[in-house]
Parts: structure tokens; C-alpha cells; sequence
């Protein structure tokens, strides 16, 4: 049995885990996926891409028998990107990297549920003033874009600053020992992305996948050079942490060489993206990447996730029983 929390609760889960909205590669068929299945799934609409988001959320709409959501990065976010996601009536919208008020209201008349990633503790009292039904508490380990704050210490003081506002842990979080572990930082859940890119259902190219599986944590770093390649101007206090290839050893450290040298490096830049070239094109990856052995559908994923929080749990339980007897001999 799945641990039963203020997010399966409110969503009618079977599991607490919500999968992260990761732009091109969390697409509607594994936002229907991980809904169906007893997760909370969401369709990343990242930049707001009106073609992309028309096709994705579509597929959600159509494919999901259960509540699903889409994402939009904030601080590149515009009502009209917003109510065009609305129109596909998700359960739940996610607003990272960036103010959500301007665009709580509209979210709150379609009758959305609004959860909010931080990745402080200050930010996480700005999202519940602005009004967030649940807060993520991410912390630098995650794939993506993030920041600095370790998802260890972040988890529970952003838990002590929203009380009674949910939070869901993520960064680094992959399988049921992370979700177990989430738990008992005082968390309602978990938001996964990486466990996720290495899913059938994910929109991911095959070779990225395998990467995944292949690759162990040492092997990712925290980085601008893909956002400055790709010409997105990220506010400063975010960085993307990536699978470590040629391209990002080339120019890391040399953001404004690569700067300079964007007419030549943009177009073998989006040649690699078409072609799946990773020796160029980048591989969004959190730290956790090393308990990553397979690429497997959604659904089984959140079994076994489920499955083996649930014997952590367990386990748990009997090492405070052992106590207790041991203490009463």
C-alpha cells in the first residue's frame, strides 16, 4: 500500500508523486501516463510554445482519465501563453522560476489547483501569500534549471515556513527510498523529472535515455552554456544542470567567448538538437542519475516506487519497535 498523504488527498492519488513538467520531453502522452497510473502527471509547456502545447495538451486531454496538469516557466510566462493552456481545462497548473502573481488570478478562475516550485525558503512564503495550493521545495541536486539550496535542509525548513500549506520535495529524488526519505522531512510527496525522462512515455530521444541509464551523478554539473547557445536569458540566480559532454567542457567558464561566437555555434547547435547529437545538444539530468538502471513505462515506475517507500517505511516502523522492546528488557 502506497503512503497515503494531503496529496494523494487532494488529488485522489494512489501515489504521492507528481511528474516534473520538463520542457520537450514531458509531452501529454506521459503527462496521461503517470496520471493514469496513480500519479499526478504534467504536460511541460515550458517556453509556451502555442504548436508544441496545442499537439501535448491535447494528447493529455484526450488520453487522461484522471487529474493532470501542465507547467510554464514564469519568468518567461505571458497571460496569453496561460489562458491558451487553460483552455485545455488541466487540474492543476505548476509556475517555476519567477512571480506567479500576475497570473494566480486566471488560474484560480478556471479552477486550477497552483503549486509553485521554490528553491528558498523566502520564495516559498511569497507563493503562499500569492495564494499556492502546494509548494515544491527544489533543491540543486534536481535535472533542469535550479538553484543552490541541497533538497535535504531546503525540504524541511520550507515545511516549517508554509505549515499548513503542502510541499513536495524535489532534486535527487528518483525512487522509494527518496520518497520515504521526502516523507519524513515533513513533505506531502515528491516531484520527479529525471526518473521520468527515462520513461517510455517520455518525449526524450532514445540516446538521451540510454545516456541516462548509462550515466552516474559525478557526470552532470550545473551550467549556462546551453541557455546562452539557445539564446534564453535566464535570471541569474538559475542554473541548468546537464549530463557533462564536449560542448558544455568547451565552454563552461566561457560563457561570454561563447557569447561572441553564437553565428557559428547556433546553427551546429540546433543541428544537434534534430539529430541527437548529446556530444553537443544537452541532456537535462539530475544528480541521482547513478540508481537510474532502466528505462521502463510510467506506470510501472510509480509501482515501484510505491512498493519500495512503503517497505522503507516499514522498516522504519520496526527499527522504533525494535526499540522499544529492546528498551523494555
Amino acid at each position: 500500500m502506497a503512503p497515503k498523504t494531503a496529496l494523494t488527498e487532494k488529488f485522489g492519488l494512489e501515489y504521492p508523486i507528481v511528474s516534473a513538467p520538463m520542457g520537450s520531453v514531458s509531452g501529454g502522452r506521459l503527462a496521461a501516463a503517470v496520471s493514469n497510473g496513480g500519479g499526478l502527471g504534467l504536460v511541460g509547456g515550458g517556453y509556451g510554445d502555442a504548436d508544441w502545447m496545442r499537439e501535448e495538451l491535447s494528447l493529455a486531454k484526450t488520453e487522461a482519465t484522471r487529474p493532470w496538469g501542465v507547467g510554464l516557466i514564469t519568468w518567461h510566462a505571458t497571460n496569453d501563453a496561460v489562458e491558451f493552456a487553460l483552455g485545455y481545462e488541466p487540474h492543476v497548473f505548476m509556475l517555476s522560476f519567477g512571480d506567479p502573481r500576475p497570473y494566480v488570478p486566471a488560474i484560480k478562475a478556471a479552477g486550477c489547483a497552483l503549486l509553485c516550485q521554490v528553491q528558498d525558503v523566502e520564495d516559498a512564503r511569497a507563493a503562499q501569500a500569492a495564494g499556492a495550493d502546494v509548494i515544491i521545495a527544489q533543491g540543486t541536486e534536481a535535472g533542469g534549471h535550479g538553484a543552490r539550496r541541497a533538497t535535504l535542509p531546503l525540504v524541511p525548513a520550507v515545511v516549517d515556513a508554509v505549515a499548513p500549506t503542502p510541499v513536495l520535495a524535489a532534486g535527487g529524488i528518483v525512487d522509494g527510498r527518496g520518497l520515504a526519505a521526502a516523507l519524513m522531512l515533513g513533505a506531502q510527496g515528491v516531484l520527479m523529472g529525471t526518473r521520468f525522462y527515462a520513461a517510455t512515455e517520455s518525449l526524450g530521444h532514445q540516446r538521451a535515455r540510454e545516456r541516462i541509464v548509462a550515466a552516474k551523478g559525478s557526470d552532470t554539473r550545473r551550467t549556462r552554456v546551453f541557455d546562452v547557445v539557445r539564446q534564453y536569458p535566464w535570471p541569474e540566480a538559475y542554473t541548468g544542470r546537464a549530463l557533462r559532454n564536449p560542448f558544455m567542457e568547451r565552454w563552461d567558464g566561457r560563457e561570454d567567448d561563447l557569447g561572441a561566437a553564437l553565428d557559428g555555434e547556433i546553427p551546429a547547435f540546433e543541428t544537434a538538437v534534430r539529430e541527437g547529437d548529446f556530444d553537443t545538444a544537452m541532456i537535462w539530468a539530475g544528480e541521482a542519475v547513478d540508481l537510474i538502471s532502466d528505462v521502463a513505462p510510467a506506470a510501472e515506475l510509480l509501482r515501484r516506487v510505491g512498493v519500495e517507500a512503503e517497505e522503507c517505511l516499514r522498516r522504519g516502523s520496526e527499527l522504533l519497535s525494535n526499540a522499544r522492546r529492546t528498551s523494555s528488557t
